[in-house]
């Protein structure tokens, strides 16, 4: 989750006007505005965090911290105004305090345990400022000066009050007040001159000098682009130069190679990259970088760390090594000098190790922790993190597994005690949990030792509970205003003793004039107060609800009316004072707050092959959909032709499909049927809506016994395919169907109390389309929420063929119902199978008893 940082100078010099008439503020507040625009485009801005810090003085100078949203940001950007001094250094102060103001609390610092990059927090501190002079109340200042002293505790345990993952970028303002005649250059922005430039680069940023409105919009598209999570690391050459690298990629010992002569890759200060695990959305890894000490008992305290770790690199080539099953981590390097040098030298099978000075207990240098190397498309230099000392252990656990079979000798336990006691402590763990991933035998003691005494483990502990603390107040104190030292001395002309703070009416008055109670003009007595000009309310403004009955306007008095009548019977099922109406109103201002519905919605889901990269659209439309892509069911694939063809105006809503239309035989005598709710007349081919019977308001389906009387349609079909209703003399066809004419969009059919004579035969190929419709419609309507599922057991109805074919279908239907979980509908679903199966066993003992009669 990224932090994003504003500090904005408020200084009276960002009152200054530009040739378009607006002023350095104005310009600031549209900048922050714009790069979160540009910021909105990545899907991965949805969980970032944005802070407003100022020039005021602490704690009033942070407007927005960790618990402010994305609407209390915007509204105290807006309400942003320049007066005081150019306190920079004091603001920087403040800011990288807030930063930090978790870190000792959540121990993603980890003192004395090594650093893991893993652990971090990716902040990014965009400053605007005009550039110039610093000042303060003691004076004009030269150069940037940060306070040392910091209200915040565990302060003390790193020398820099920045962390490796904060960076510090600064748009320096230079747009000229008078329009310029000159052609404005074309080309990178060029860093700053000012004091904060410095900064910017220890921090691993750098600073932008703004001169045009096109040179501050290119600076937003490249600070969108800086957000990466990594952190900074100091890369510094160990030893003599590498040998040269002839064009062909081979050493070249002819070459000269100046050893003496400092290079830029010499010394590199840059990111690396910490990407986040794919399918967890946070970075893991397994190995630390060591601490330039060694942790020892005897330590009272712990030495002050750098920000930066400093990573000493040998160009002595070596031989990459990894094992099998034993982890490590891989971190890409920033584009640099040094990354430049290593690809040039087209040597993507050899590396160089890395170190880490006084890591080691008998090395000066320290052991090796790992090793730089190009990759093999020589496109980038990763930083390979492996175990500490890793050249003495990797051939130990290969001898391990491979000579030994997971069963140590005496000689290889001595070996692997002497590696143990060149390893830090707080290397013990990460190293017992890769041994465990490997599958090796318990090697190392489980009660481990991290290293550090009694005393500092206690002082770490005490650090933590004083942070939260100086947390919670300074988190209480976020949006206030400072306090007004200078106030108005008020002259009393009464002739009386009594100060004027200690009338009644003064106080009552007071009262009123900041909201506490409401005001009453009538009782006041303006006599007793001469001089005093009492400011009236402004009508433009809208009134206070509640306040006054007579504020209300004439045609809003219904609609006050109604709320509160809502609010004293309590009819409403929102918070008290919110009606329906005020729910839905959004003011204006806060109408393009987007970020905050973004956090409500949930995470969208990982790819499937995160490694693959995405294909774009580089021809045609790029908002065509890929229809490949979309969820079809394998069942629906025997459904041709125009299945799903738009629905014409006007056509009936039928369940026989356009594919059916075209087997139907159209009958002469058509006659029109009416649409009642989407639905044919019960004289028409469709049957009536369900009735109310058949739902139950409790959401449990179809009672039971409308579920039998559903299944015995089933058990009354005939060996023709025809339906016998029990209790009347009517046969109907199967569906009570009808045809469609395709050209008239007419519907005919047989009525439900029809006669044999009228009824409609169903051919084979008629009965087969019909079946693969309901087929469809069955497959829709299992897949939709809730239990209404009486149009499933009508579309069973619908089924033609005999009662084998009607099992089939209860049976398909079961299957589907599985599928997505419909444990209600498989119950009655499997009731009806159990009396079709009854019926079917029934016939088949009658018709044995009639044969055995005959």
């Amino acid at each position: 989750m990224p932090i994003l940082l504003f500090l904005i100078d408020t200084s009276a010099s960002m009152n200054q006007r530009t040739d378009l008439g607006t002023s350095y503020l104005d310009i600031a507040k549209g900048a922050v505005e714009l790069f979160l625009k540009l910021r909105a485009r990545d899907p991965a801005s949805r969980g970032d965090r944005y802070m407003l810090v100022t020039y005021d003085e602490p704690p009033y100078c942070i407007k927005a911290g960790w618990k402010e949203n994305h609407a209390t940001f915007m509204s105290e950007l807006k309400n942003l105004q320049a007066s005081g001094l150019t306190t920079l250094g004091q603001a920087l102060r403040s800011s990288f305090d807030l930063l930090n103001l978790n870190r000792l609390i959540s121990g993603i610092d980890n003192y004395g345990q090594g650093r893991n990059p893993f652990f971090l927090e990716p902040s990014i501190l965009i400053t605007i400022t005009d550039g110039n002079k610093l000042t303060s109340t003691a004076g004009v200042q030269e150069e940037l000066h940060l306070p040392l002293n910091s209200p915040l505790p565990g302060s003390e345990l790193t020398k820099e009050p920045f962390r490796w993952d904060q960076r510090l970028f600064a748009l320096v303002l230079r747009l000229p007040g008078l329009a310029s005649m000159e052609p404005e250059q074309v080309g990178s922005v060029p860093t700053d001159e000012s004091a904060i430039t410095q900064m910017c680069e220890v921090t691993g940023g750098r600073s932008y000098c703004v001169r045009t409105q096109r040179m501050l919009n290119q600076c937003l598209e490249s600070l969108v682009q800086k957000i990466q999570s990594g952190v900074v690391i100091n890369f510094e050459k160990t030893g003599p130069d590498p040998v040269p690298v002839g064009e062909d990629g081979l050493m070249d010992s002819a070459r000269p190679s100046n050893s003496f002569a400092a290079q830029p890759w010499h010394s590199c200060h840059k990111l690396i990259y910490v990407r986040p695990n794919s399918k967890t959305g946070v970075p893991v890894g397994h190995w630390p970088i060591p601490e330039s000490f060694w942790p020892d008992q005897n330590l009272p305290s712990l030495p002050p760390r750098t920000s930066h770790p400093v990573v000493r690199f040998s160009c002595v080539d070596c031989e990459p090594m990894v094992i099998d099953k034993l982890p490590f981590d891989k971190y890409e390097l920033e584009p640099s000098p040094l990354t430049q040098y290593i690809l040039e030298r087209k040597s993507p099978h050899t590396c160089w190790q890395v170190f880490v000075t006084s890591s080691g207990k008998y090395n000066e240098l320290g052991y090796p922790f790992g090793y730089l190397k190009a990759s093999t498309t020589l496109t980038c230099v990763n930083l390979f993190v492996m175990p500490y000392n890793y050249p003495v252990l990797l051939p130990l656990l290969d001898d391990l597994f491979k000579v030994h079979k997971l069963k140590a000798n005496l000689k290889w336990r001595q070996a692997f005690d002497s590696y143990l006691k060149t390893l830090p402590p707080y290397y013990l763990l990460p190293l017992k949990k890769a041994l465990r991933m490997m599958g090796a035998p318990n090697l190392i003691s489980d009660n481990l030792d991290c290293g550090l005494s009694y005393s500092v483990i206690s002082y770490l502990k005490k650090l933590s509970q004083q942070t939260k603390l100086e947390s919670e107040r300074i988190l209480a104190s976020v949006g206030k205003k400072p306090p007004q030292e200078i106030g108005i001395r008020v002259k009393n002309h009464s002739g009386v003793g009594v100060s004027l703070t200690h009338s009644k009416n003064f106080r009552k008055l007071l009262k009123e004039i900041i909201g506490e109670s409401a005001p009453r003009l009538t009782e006041l007595n303006t006599k007793e107060f001469a001089g005093f000009q009492l400011g009236l309310l402004n009508k433009d403004l809208k009134p206070q609800t509640y306040r006054n009955a007579y504020d209300i306007p004439r045609r809003g008095l219904l609609d006050q009316l109604t709320r509160m009548r809502s609010n004293l019977l309590k009819t409403h099922k929102f918070i008290v004072g919110q009606d329906e109406d005020s729910l839905h109103s959004v003011p204006v201002a806060q109408m393009g707050n987007y970020q905050e519905y973004l956090k409500t919605l949930a995470s969208p889901l990982r790819e499937i092959d995160p490694d693959q990269p995405k294909r774009l659209h580089t021809f045609g439309n790029p908002f065509k959909q890929d229809k490949k892509g979309m969820m079809i069911d394998e069942a629906d694939e025997f459904v041709a032709g125009p299945q799903n063809k738009v629905k014409r105006p006007g056509e009936a809503s039928s369940p026989l499909s356009s594919k059916r239309r075209r087997n139907v035989t159209v009958i002469p005598e058509v006659h029109e049927e009416k649409m009642e709710n989407g639905q044919l007349t019960p004289d028409g081919f469709l049957s009536k809506p369900a009735p109310p019977e058949l739902m139950n308001t409790a959401g449990d389906g179809i009672p039971h016994n409308q579920l039998d009387s559903l299944s015995d349609d089933f058990a009354c079909l005939r060996k023709d395919g025809l339906i016998h209703k029990p209790g009347t003399n009517a046969i109907l066809g199967g569906s009570k169907s009808g045809s469609v004419s395709v050209e008239d969009r007419k519907v005919s059919g047989t009525s439900a109390l029809g006669t044999v004579a009228n009824a409609l035969q169903i051919t084979p190929a008629m009965a087969q389309g019909i079946n693969a419709d309901i087929k469809h419609q069955l497959m829709k309507e299992v897949r939709k929420f809730g239990r209404k599922y009486e149009r499933i057991f009508i579309l069973l109805e619908e089924v033609q063929g005999p009662l084998a074919v009607k099992k089939q279908f209860v049976e398909f239907t079961i299957k589907e119902a599985s599928r997505f979980k419909r444990r209600v509908l498989i119950q009655y679903l499997e009731k009806v199978l159990e009396k079709i199966d009854s019926h079917h066993h029934l016939n088949n003992v009658n018709h044995i008893n009639s044969r055995s009669s005959c």
